[in-house]
């Protein structure tokens, strides 16, 4: 069988599933969140041996100490992965909820129900836990799913679809509701962009490459999800010590994911004393700065920023420092070179706070906190299936309800239009 043949029946297999999932109740929909939960904790030992594989084969190709984080699946993000699950099997249920139900002058009743989007297409890079996380999220909104991981976490994926799949079987629920595709030929995605006939969505999570080829070769819906050149803003005024704690953790707790932080900019008031404080903070932490003229000339020891800096999203223990003369400066830097993720500021001032709320264009804005907390699970959401970038149907973390759509229902009593 060709690789498209095996893509179509998996396509034919999920379209399927996607029926019987629509109307598959809340509490069965728990139950095999539960149980998937309880079989990846079970099975520890050997996730964790299979992600060994992954991970020998990642340093043997040189991959960054950052992308090797994100690829390591150990015993607490095994557990944090099954805790996911238990806290989406803790929400409502989305599916069959009535929005609206407006009576009309004729008498007509007119409704939005929330239903699930059908068949969701998970392209991603190496990130093992967007494996479980994808497939709860669109399980739980009724959705099936078809995973295509990068091959960078292959052994990772199998072993964690076959987890889930085994608990489809016992209870005896269709296993196109999660597949995985088996091979990690780029020839996949191009099969996959053209699947219109079988996916509702394609949902493209890692780098701008894979992100922009999507976007432009797909023939499904697509929504984008981000890539993160997020910033911090460092204000006049701003305390010093929540300034570093800010910034040393957007940029160095996972310095690997799209919600760190790539570039910090500082206002001239606070640039001599704080960013000698800051070298000193992150040097500890092998954390390289690029500056601009201004802060090179109070840091001299590190690099000129080129231009491509401010545009870059480096997933690596690198940051861009800029020193701004205002908190206009910074807003329109932003603005410019920022792709819509997340920004923030530190600051004292409720009135640049607000101004800095209003004004910066992405999908979550914070005032004095890190930028590390865009996530579905910090926002309450259980888990998240990537954060959209973009405005129409989702922005932000993606979490069950923006796996649904709408459709309409009207209640009548035998009107007709006339």
């Amino acid at each position: 069988m060709s690789l498209r043949e095996e893509l179509l029946k998996q396509g034919r297999a999920a379209k399927e599933a996607a029926q019987v999932l629509a109307n598959l109740s809340t509490d069965v929909k728990d139950k095999v969140l539960e149980a998937i939960a309880g079989k990846l904790v079970n099975s520890k030992r050997e996730i964790m041996e299979e992600n060994n594989k992954d991970l020998k084969a990642g340093e043997a190709a040189g991959l960054s100490k950052a992308l090797l984080d994100r690829l390591t699946l150990n015993e607490s993000r095994i557990e944090a992965m099954a805790e996911g699950l238990r806290e989406l099997a803790r929400l409502p249920d989305p599916v069959g909820e009535i929005m609206e139900m407006p009576r009309r002058p004729n008498g007509l009743q007119v409704g939005k129900m929330r239903v699930p989007l059908g068949v969701v297409g998970m392209i991603y890079e190496a990130r093992p836990n967007v494996t479980i996380d994808a497939a709860g999220l669109c399980f739980k909104a009724g959705n099936a799913v078809i995973l295509r991981g990068g091959s960078e976490a292959v052994h990772s994926n199998r072993i964690l679809v076959q987890a889930a799949a085994g608990v489809l079987q016992e209870f005896g629920l269709p296993p196109g509701c999660i597949q995985l595709v088996s091979k990690t030929d780029r020839e996949a995605v191009s099969i996959l962009l053209d699947m219109h006939e079988y996916l509702d969505v394609l949902i493209p999570r890692g780098g701008a490459g894979l992100i922009q080829r999507v976007i432009n070769e797909a023939k499904v819906p697509v929504i984008q999800t981000g890539i993160g050149n997020c910033h911090v803003y460092i204000d006049e005024g701003a305390d010093l010590d929540m300034a570093l704690k800010i910034a040393d953790n957007a940029k160095t707790s996972r310095p690997g994911v799209c919600n760190a932080v790539e570039t910090l900019l500082v206002h001239q008031e606070l640039a001599r004393e704080y960013l000698p404080a800051l070298f000193a903070l992150l040097k500890k932490k092998e954390v390289e700065l690029r500056g601009c003229p201004r802060a090179c000339q109070i840091l001299p020891q590190i690099k000129r920023a080129e231009e491509s800096d401010w545009h870059a999203e480096y997933l690596d223990y690198i940051l861009a420092v800029k020193v701004v003369e205002s908190l206009d400066e910074a807003i329109r830097h932003i603005n410019t070179y920022g792709t819509k993720h997340s920004e923030a500021i530190v600051t004292h001032d409720y009135s640049r706070s607000q101004r800095f709320l209003r004004e910066i264009d992405a999908a979550a804005v914070y005032v004095n906190a890190s930028t590390r907390f865009t996530d579905g699970n910090q926002f309450g959401l259980g888990a998240e299936i990537g954060i959209s970038t973009q405005k129409l149907h989702a922005r932000g973390p993606m979490g069950l309800k923006e796996l649904t759509t709408i459709k309409y229902v009207i209640l009548g009593q035998g009107q007709i239009r006339e």
